[in-house]
């Protein structure tokens, strides 16, 4: 048996500060370090351990359990250890509070292990349990610090051969080039420690938005928050929603540039990550279908992550009532209809795709989670397909007239979108926040569809020796009759008027092509459809005189008041234009009944040049060119 030693031992700090409050300072006689197992000690025989480590090598090969019993000496230096490790981490969390406060861009990847003057320590090296523990990873490491491998392939031995091709090669886990620091739910400082804006502004942008723009888009946000969680979760969407709320606004239009230039770069920073959230995707959102210089590139990066977190396949659980697996379906219909605004209507093919997640958008709804704006989003995700369908049938070719071999499938997508409206029309009642703006909305995106579907019936139009083909008139007579009802609903409407500033860019984008569209049938193609020219002109200058009238309380940066002002600006050449006689090959009677009609000038010469290059495919100026910086794409050095 070893002999018992018995030495004073050094006391620790902290336990010499203990001795000190209770008058003693006797330093205890602790008995020194117990180096057998407890096996090894009962037989009282010599116990050999590696790096002093059990099991020892007899019990090892005998297969005993092998113990060391813990001395009062081992109890107080695991004690000492735990209290500097836990003193060095909070000195560490207090120097990044500090210089949080401080609004510095580095803050976050301050190492866990960091004193407050910099210089590396062992906190890192601890964890709650005393086991050691890797120290946290920085956002971004340069692949020339790596010497691992970044891929695998792996074989998950518990699925069959018919996998995603995709599954057998993986990142490997210690590849985090692209992954946020651990804990941290956000990428660098916000608005807010940036100074940008103060937390009392905050608040009141985000009620901006969430007590009214966030109803038009069937609740991103999907619940009530505040500035905290927001903050908390994701700089991305708190920056998203300061912009948009700045930007709608009048007692906060000034902070709109400011916010808008931050959320770019919150953007910026967010492409390469690795490690996204649904809260980043829903800031994408918030910005595509309202910043209208950044749309299309805001709605392909919402496309590209909601792929890559897989939310497309996400409807198997929440049709097995899943909540997580209702959230991120809801968030990919949102993806879907954000890409389809901006594909459609710009003639660019769409990202996403009619997925399972979308045939299965009706069932969906019978979710035990789903609110009142989930109907209205389904509705849209219908209508949507529709639409697609109609891009992928007639395609982009407008120099083409439509084949007569084409006209049943014509018929078959406007008696879908017949159908459509006699489904949703009377689905949904008033609403506390956007009142009777979701039914009135159906009757608004019918006719959108109505009129790009039927006005394909003036594709391959030349004139003056073109006439309309007898078939395809029903269909350009519907497409006028879907442009009138757009403008005359927003006329005779004052809720709805109310609401342009506030209606997301696809209804700013219709409205102009609307009126577009009636100009050019006016003014060209009179000839061809039988249609009151003069009428159509008072309803344009009506719409024009709202949209004017409107965009004068609107920030500057509005896409209305460019659309406001562009459109002013046709109708002015529109008057100092001379009169041209449209000429036709219809009979000498109706022409002259049309010529009646037609009481005020054309336009004619280079006046009519953008009237007559504009389609919603072709001609649109994008809304994320230089082309906006000018209402509709006109250039004032030309002056048309």
């Amino acid at each position: 048996m070893e002999p018992m030693e018995t030495s004073p031992v050094p006391m620790p700090a902290n336990g010499m500060s203990l001795r000190e409050s209770f008058g003693d300072r006797k330093l205890p006689e602790i008995t020194r370090k117990i180096t057998a197992c407890v096996a090894c000690r009962k037989q009282k025989i010599k116990c050999n351990m590696r790096d002093g480590e059990p099991p020892c090598t007899r019990c090892k090969k005998r297969n005993l359990s092998c113990s060391i019993n813990r001395s009062l000496q081992m109890l107080l230096e695991d004690d000492a250890n735990w209290k500097t490790s836990i003193t060095r981490k909070v000195n560490t969390l207090e120097a990044i509070i500090e210089k949080l406060r401080g609004g510095r861009n580095d803050s976050i990847q301050i190492s866990h292990g960091q004193e407050q003057n910099g210089s590396p320590s062992s906190a890192s090296e601890y964890d709650g349990n005393d086991k050691p523990s890797k120290p946290a990873k920085p956002s971004v490491v340069s692949p020339r610090e790596h010497p691992h491998q970044p891929w695998k392939v792996v074989m998950d031995p518990e699925s069959g051969p018919a996998i995603i091709p995709a599954a057998c090669v993986e990142q490997s886990d210690d590849r985090a080039s692209h992954a946020r620091p651990s804990g941290v739910t956000r990428v660098g400082p916000d608005l807010i420690e940036q100074g940008i804006i103060s937390h009392e502004q905050a608040q009141q942008l985000l009620g901006v938005y969430s007590d009214r723009l966030d109803h038009f888009l069937y609740k991103i946000l999907l619940e009530s928050r505040d500035v905290g969680s927001i903050r908390y979760n994701s700089s991305l969407l708190f920056a998203a929603i300061c912009t948009v709320g700045s930007l709608h606004s009048t007692e906060h239009a000034h902070l709109y540039e400011p916010c808008y230039q931050a959320f770019l770069a919150r953007c910026s920073a967010q492409m390469f990550l690795k490690d996204n959230r649904l809260d980043d995707i829903r800031g994408l959102l918030i910005g595509a279908f309202w910043l209208s210089e950044v749309s299309w590139n805001l709605a392909a990066a919402a496309v590209r992550l909601a792929t890559q977190l897989s939310l497309h396949r996400s409807i198997n659980s929440a049709l097995k009532g899943e909540l997580r697996g209702y959230q991120e379906t809801r968030l990919y219909y949102l993806v879907f209809v954000c890409d389809r605004h901006f594909s459609i209507s710009y003639g660019r093919p769409p990202m996403s795709g009619e997925c399972d997640s979308i045939k299965a958008a009706s069932k969906f709804l019978n979710s035990p989670y789903v609110i009142e704006e989930d109907s209205r989003l389904v509705s849209q995700v219908n209508i949507w397909c529709i639409s697609g369908g109609v891009f992928e049938t007639f395609g982009l070719d407008v120099e083409t007239a439509v084949s007569l071999e084409l006209l049943p499938k014509l018929r078959r997508f406007v008696i879908a979108l017949d159908t459509w409206r006699a489904d949703w029309h009377d689905q949904f009642s008033h609403h506390a926040h956007v009142g009777d703006y979701p039914s009135k909305g159906v009757g608004l995106h019918f006719h959108f569809a109505k009129l790009y579907l039927c006005s394909l019936a003036f594709r391959g139009i030349t004139l003056p020796t073109s006439k309309l083909h007898p078939e395809l008139e029903e269909f350009a007579n519907a497409a006028i009759m879907s442009a009138e009802a757009i403008l005359r609903t927003f006329i005779n409407d004052t809720e709805l008027r109310s609401y342009l500033n506030g209606l997301p860019l696809y209804f700013d984008t219709m409205i102009a092509f609307a009126m577009v569209f009636l100009l050019k049938v006016a003014t060209k193609f009179s000839g061809i459809v039988r249609t009151g020219s003069a009428e159509i002109m008072v309803l344009v200058r009506n719409m024009a005189s709202i949209l004017r009238e409107s965009a004068a309380t609107m920030h500057r940066q509005h896409m209305l008041r460019y659309i406001a002002e562009g459109i002013d600006k046709i109708i002015q050449k529109c008057d100092e234009g001379p009169i041209v006689q449209p000429q036709s090959s219809m009979p000498e009677s109706s022409q002259s009944q049309i010529n009646a009609d037609m009481a005020y000038p054309q336009i004619s010469g280079d006046a009519l040049y953008w009237v007559d290059n504009f389609d919603l495919l072709s001609s649109h100026a994008d809304m994320s060119t230089e082309a906006w910086n000018f209402p509709l794409g006109f250039d004032t050095a030309n002056d048309i």
